[in-house]
């Protein structure tokens, strides 16, 4: 029995757009197959991003169950970086030179891909819709075979500090944050929403570097300072740490998470649902596990889609759900080069998204890139988190 989901997104891959066109082909490709490539840190510090390679995998596997895109199957190679740099060239390298892959897709994390990019962009081999929303990766000048696909950094940190400056106007404000360009990208882009004077509402900051144990002693600093609010720019395991820290000391400052760290399954569960009452963090998805999109049809074709092909992962945890909607967007991307597979038309089509959906966005967010500016997303929503899920807030 096939699930509902592939009713709606057959409809839209399996179709060739190529008409009688003649075939044109990178590596990679045949009348059978596409063969792309990514790395996941499943394990090292960030393998709670897992979660995110193995829900893109059964995406592809289900395609291919019906068809594949424009007849092609799609063999996604997916191998661990260990959120290393080292680890993530050597994967790279496998990918291109041994595997032969058209393209690395959806690669997860600023570390792995700011490692890989200078490699791929000088093979001018396409790093498309990568999972990491770093200034750097939209550069279209300096790196045009880098497409990023997550909302930026900076934009996500300035939509917080907005929102700070509006509702907690006298917030003495301590910041954490990863001591490389994700926390930097986050910090300057929070720093210009708070404003001209609102930096002086900065009272800490504290950096980590990704070979730490845990962040207790920049927890300790933060909360020395006198801070009520605290914003997270970390990535999931020290999130998770400086939560239950924080809580320990008895520190109940406002807590802000970014979208990385908004997992509830991948952070919030393990810091401690009652520690993270009231947290702030941003979206730009519907939730599975929130009763207000309990009847949405996104949303019941997506946990359709979990039970079969992620059985082992959660439906409600935000990197799966993250590594969904790449994949959709992936999958849109060559269904658009109909029969015209090269690495130059996979990157000319991954730039030209123009008011795009795909399933389980918020309404009100499309996806829609160019030549000159990589980036798909305009907008977040702010929401809290309340018992057990997510609440979007009122504009």
């Amino acid at each position: 029995m096939r699930i509902p989901v592939l009713v709606g997104i057959s409809a839209l891959i399996l179709g060739s757009t190529a008409g009688a066109a003649e075939k044109q082909y990178g590596p990679g490709v045949s009348d059978t197959e596409v063969k792309i490539g990514q790395t996941v840190p499943y394990s090292g510090p960030a393998s709670a991003f897992s979660s995110y390679g193995r829900v893109m995998t059964g995406y592809f596997q289900m395609l291919n169950e019906s068809g594949g895109i424009n007849g092609r199957k799609v063999n996604l190679i997916s191998l661990d970086n260990a959120f290393s740099p080292p680890k993530a060239i050597e994967q790279t390298r496998k990918l291109v030179d041994d595997d032969g892959v058209l393209a690395e897709v959806g690669t997860v994390g600023t570390v792995p891909n700011v490692a890989v990019q200078k490699y791929l962009n000088q093979n001018k081999v396409p790093q498309v819709f990568i999972s990491a929303g770093g200034r750097r990766f939209n550069d279209p000048q300096n790196f045009p075979w880098t497409v990023p696909f997550y909302p930026p950094f900076e934009m996500e940190g300035a939509t917080f500090g907005k929102f700070i400056a509006r509702k907690l106007p006298n917030a003495k404000i301590a910041v954490l944050f990863q001591n490389d360009d994700y926390g930097k990208d986050y910090l300057t882009g929070f720093k210009s929403g708070l404003g001209a004077d609102g930096t002086a509402k900065i009272v800490a900051e504290a950096s980590y570097e990704l070979s730490y144990p845990t962040v207790d002693s920049e927890v300790l600093k933060l909360k020395a300072a006198g801070a009520d609010t605290i914003v997270y720019f970390a990535t999931p395991k020290f999130a998770a740490q400086a939560i239950k820290k924080a809580n320990e000391l008895n520190w109940k400052p406002a807590q802000f998470l970014a979208s990385p760290v908004n997992s509830i399954q991948g952070v919030l569960m393990p810091a401690g649902l009652e520690n993270v009452q009231g947290a702030y963090t941003t979206q730009f998805t519907k939730q599975a596990g929130d009763p207000a999109w309990a009847d949405d049809q996104d949303v019941k074709d997506y946990v359709a889609f979990m039970k079969k092909w992620a059985p082992n992962d959660s439906p409600n945890d935000f990197i799966a759900l993250s590594g969904y909607i790449n994949a959709q967007a992936i999958a849109k991307g060559l269904q658009r080069c109909g029969d015209n597979l090269t690495r130059e038309n996979l990157l000319a089509q991954a730039t030209s998204f123009n008011k795009e959906r795909v399933g389980m966005l918020l309404p009100g967010i499309e996806l829609s890139n160019s030549k000159e500016n990589y980036a798909p997303y305009r907008t977040l929503r702010m929401a809290i988190f309340e018992k057990t899920s997510w609440k979007l807030l009122e504009e």
